[in-house]
């Protein structure tokens, strides 16, 4: 079986703007893309390749960067995707974000402000691990703000996300869509091996009980801020591997549109004697 293309990916995967979207029409186990598992790692093995040789230029010409954001529930795979897609990739250029609880400092200031604070600068290609939505997922559920702040947050997002996209921030937007019994799983998983014991938090058991409100978030999110600029790509997120391998997909076509080359300094290397 061919590795599918990165425009047969972002057809099969895109939550498409200005068409209806329903979360729960989406196949969290969906191996269309990937039937074949190995065809999965061989994919992602060479576009991992790909991704650093492009980051590399991307630092080169310092113009423009790519922001990767990777948003979905607990044990979705967010830290294990950015350990596997960017496998090959050497740290310059490369920033990564995970948004946690935000501090006193950050609550005394609009939501918005530690996010803009965190975007890549030129040149560099920047990982949010959650990121901005949280302030419409989780805060939307657990009741942090009003329901009216809320409302006017999806239109401040994309407001935002559109204003970077214009000044040469490229956004890869994915959520990794797991399913309830696969997660199940995971959180048994940190409970019984002792390499994964320390990420276990309770809190995940508070958020798994409210899982349809949850999926509501994600709904609402995905349908008001899938945009032109900024579209949302849902990712089937019970296979790991296939996981992988669709982002790196995404990531590698971002950053091939970019139409990167090595820039040149103007300098005749004939001029040069190294002696």
């Amino acid at each position: 079986m061919d590795i599918p293309s990165i425009a047969q990916a972002r057809k099969h995967l895109v939550a498409a703007h200005g068409k209806p979207f329903d979360l729960s029409k989406r196949d969290t186990g969906d191996r269309t893309l990937f039937e074949d598992k190995s065809v999965a790692e061989t994919s992602l093995k060479k576009d991992a390749a790909v991704i650093n040789e492009l980051k590399d230029m991307l630092y080169a010409e310092g113009k423009r960067s790519i922001l990767v954001v990777l948003q979905g529930m607990d044990t979705s795979g967010k830290s294990g995707t950015i350990k596997s897609v960017f496998a090959e990739t050497t740290p310059l250029g490369m920033e990564v974000k995970a948004f946690k609880a935000p501090s006193s400092n950050e609550l005394a200031r609009d939501y918005l402000w530690r996010v803009h604070n965190a975007v890549p600068k030129r040149g560099h290609v920047g990982i949010f691990d959650r990121s901005h939505y949280e302030d419409v997922l989780v805060v939307k559920v657990k009741g942090y703000a009003s329901a009216e702040d809320i409302e006017r947050r999806y239109d401040q997002i994309n407001a935002f996300e559109k204003h970077l996209t214009e000044n040469g921030v490229t956004i890869v937007k994915c959520m990794l869509h797991l399913g309830y019994e696969e997660q199940g799983i995971r959180l048994s998983e940190r409970l019984t091996e002792q390499h994964k014991l320390w990420k276990f938090n309770p809190a995940d058991l508070e958020d798994r009980r409210r899982w349809d409100e949850f999926m509501g978030a994600y709904q609402t999110a995905v349908e008001r801020c899938s945009t032109r600029h900024a579209p949302w790509y849902i990712i089937p997120s019970d296979s790991r591997t296939r996981r992988n391998a669709m982002i790196a997909r995404l990531v590698r076509g971002a950053l091939e549109d970019m139409d990167l080359e090595w820039p040149n300094p103007g300098l005749n290397p004939a001029d040069y004697d190294i002696g």
